[in-house]
């Protein structure tokens, strides 16, 4: 072969100096190495293997040192597995029991999986710098298409790069990677999976028409026929009640407040029944509406949807926080315009139009 092949990406004898099909199938890795590195312009400059002498104590330490890192993060994919499974993850009021717990869960998935990714990404670069041969290449920019004499020469090349790994040899390190990416993946796979694989329609809870998925209900779903939600504000005071009921003459023409729902049977918060009740209701994510007073000389601007004429009660308008566009709470109110804002996204709704 001679120099003059560079760049080429044809093989065949058709092509001055390079090989024929025949000839190309009947070379060895290292020509094939030589043959691609002519072809993509690569030089070797300088390479060595990492441990010239096989075997040494100081090769042993390094072994052993990447394996416990890969370790490492198999033991945290493993646990980020079990905590997914087996930890308390549904809420607890605070101040009760398992509400320590409960807090814990979210940090736990969070450490445990950005620890395996840790341990997986120290073993991988511990695995390169003591192991993979120093090698400095030198490469031209060149123009072309793949043909199959380059696909020959790259697993040539993939092929001495996995040998030159000695990851072949080193079973410790084989194991170590696998029992890490393996127990990683696993985790990963499952806490990803898990929301996927839960009913979201399976829990019911009675309402007026029947049982209902709690996807489809609030705190002011009716539980039975004739019961009265009232219209309550949050008080804020701690040692007192939690809410008290509105009235329409507490918010002024044009202005804004956010409501809950409250039942007499919801109580005021003075038992610990009553307080978990009340709890429930503050918390609940589709629980707080916006309560609007359109002002009197606007009522003929609003436009109502067919169907929802009487939504509202005179000139108050009710909205739910949950924005539309993703969920976020979209709690700010333009007072002159009606504007309706979501702080998130800068989605905006207009609450003249019901």
């Amino acid at each position: 072969m001679s120099g003059d092949v560079k760049g080429s990406d044809t093989s065949g004898a058709a092509v001055p100096g390079q090989p024929t099909d025949a000839e190309l199938a009947e070379m060895s890795r290292e020509e094939l190495l030589a043959l691609g590195g002519k072809l993509d312009g690569v030089e070797v400059v300088y390479k060595e293997p990492r441990w010239p002498v096989e075997g040494t104590k100081a090769e042993k330490r390094a072994s052993r040192t990447v394996a416990y890192w890969l370790l490492a993060g198999g033991f945290f994919g493993l646990a980020l597995l079990l905590v997914f499974l087996f930890w308390p993850w549904e809420h607890v009021p605070y101040g009760e029991e398992g509400e320590r717990l409960y807090t814990l869960a979210t940090p736990l998935y969070g450490f445990t999986f950005g620890m395996s990714i840790l341990c997986i990404g120290i073993g991988a670069v511990l695995f390169q710098k003591k192991f993979i041969p120093e090698e400095i290449t030198i490469q031209d920019r060149h123009d072309g298409a793949s043909a199959e004499i380059h696909r020959k020469t790259i697993v040539a090349n993939l092929t001495d790069a996995l040998e030159g790994s000695t990851i072949k040899r080193r079973k410790l390190i084989g194991l170590s990677m696998g029992i890490g990416l393996g127990a990683f993946g696993l985790g990963t796979l499952v806490a990803f999976m898990g929301g996927l694989i839960k009913n979201p329609w399976k829990p019911v809870v009675p309402t007026a028409d029947g049982k209902k998925a709690v996807l489809w209900t609030s705190g002011w779903t009716p539980r039975f026929h004739g019961e009265t939600i009232y219209l309550a504000r949050a008080t804020g005071i701690p040692g007192e009640s939690p809410f008290v009921k509105m009235r329409p003459e507490d918010i002024d023409a044009g202005g804004m407040e956010t409501v809950f729902p409250w039942r007499e049977s919801d109580g005021d918060g003075t038992t610990v029944e009553s307080s978990h009740h009340l709890f429930e209701v503050a918390m609940g994510v589709r629980n707080p509406v916006m309560l609007i007073r359109i002002k009197p000389q606007d009522m003929k601007k609003v436009v109502k949807r067919q169907g929802q004429e009487s939504f509202n009660f005179g000139e108050l308008f009710a909205y739910t926080k949950v924005c539309s566009h993703l969920g976020c709470p979209s709690s700010l109110y333009e007072q002159q315009t009606y504007r309706i804002l979501c702080p998130c996204h800068q989605s905006q709704f207009d609450a003249l139009h019901f």
